[in-house]
């Protein structure tokens, strides 16, 4: 499967599972923008699946309340870019819905969808990364998947997580990831990240599409610079996996995180710090960061704009050598 085969199975199969499920949003109907919920309105009903107006802040809105009354919902925000018209609705209600109401009432129910970062020609309104900014609100969860096995774990753990979830999903990999995926009903671990290569010079930390950016570099530093990088899948933002990074970092001794979101208060900034206050006396050399520039996402300067293998070779040469 590649990536949009994998969440629309994914979907399938929580909506077969939970009769209660509901799964909507802006041209979700018709198998939306990026085609991940088609034939899923055939099988299973327009009350089951259905398109909603284009109003973010509604669709959370709505979402939340159809978590509160014990249903599942399953809510496709079309684009990253927009979802900051419902930023009020999922960071004041639903991460605060349980703690407010003293545990009476909660929003565990609910997952949003959320297709994210660059696309070759998005500009500055279809290619923003915004997880840093959810990252900062308690009762959250928030993943980012690098491929289908992962897209289709992470989104079944989501959906039955007590807490309300948010995976965003780099949208150039919708077609351009492709894996063996299990056809069975299986769960990613959330707040776990992953090794995908082991080494003992360099940690390189990404996510999302960034991942296989430093797959590549990692390969090269290895070839050309006989560096030994390991590379770590951050996958869950929050939580995230204090243990993993801290362990990698203090075997290495050198740290270079790498995002498509802007250098400042991306979430890079989080890692860094707090890999620099556990990890001081096992490091080499400063943590650095690999990141978009503090500009909007720009259309044909796009290649310069992100972190690609060339920047995050340079990094490596950087700290090795410091």
């Amino acid at each position: 499967m590649n990536m949009f085969n994998a969440i629309n199975n994914a979907m399938d199969l929580a909506l077969e599972e939970d009769k209660s499920a509901l799964l909507f949003g802006e041209d979700v109907g018709f198998g939306g923008v990026f085609r991940c919920s088609v034939n899923l309105r055939d099988k299973y009903g327009s009350r089951r699946v259905f398109n909603t107006p284009l109003c973010e802040q509604g669709i959370a809105g709505f979402a939340i309340g159809v978590a509160n009354t014990g249903a599942t919902a399953i809510a496709e925000i079309q684009f990253a870019d927009y979802i900051f018209p419902s930023f009020d609705q999922i960071v004041n209600e639903a991460a605060k819905y349980r703690y407010r109401s003293g545990g009476l009432f909660d929003c565990g129910s609910l997952t949003f969808r959320v297709p994210c970062g660059a696309v070759g020609h998005g500009a500055l309104y279809h290619s923003q990364s915004p997880e840093a900014y959810f990252a900062h609100t308690p009762g959250l969860c928030v993943v980012v998947p690098r491929g289908p096995i992962k897209a289709k774990g992470l989104i079944l753990a989501c959906i039955r997580d007590p807490n309300p979830c948010i995976v965003f999903e780099p949208k150039t990999l919708y077609r351009a990831a492709v894996e063996e995926v299990p056809t069975e009903y299986y769960t990613s671990q959330l707040g776990k990240a992953d090794i995908l290569r082991h080494g003992k010079d360099v940690t390189l930390i990404g996510w999302g599409t960034q991942v296989h950016v430093l797959l590549e570099v990692a390969e090269t530093a290895k070839l050309k610079l006989n560096i030994d990088c390991e590379v770590i899948d951050l996958v869950s933002i929050l939580p995230w996996d204090t243990d993993a990074i801290c362990s990698s970092a203090k075997k290495t001794g050198r740290v270079i995180i790498a995002h498509e979101a802007p250098l400042t208060q991306g979430f890079g900034s989080e890692l860094a710090s707090y890999i620099q206050e556990k990890c001081f006396l096992h490091l080499e050399a400063p943590v650095k960061r690999v990141t978009g520039w503090d500009t909007p996402f720009p259309h044909v300067f796009e290649p310069f704009y992100m972190p690609d293998k060339h920047r995050c070779l340079s990094a490596i040469h950087d700290i090795v050598k410091f």
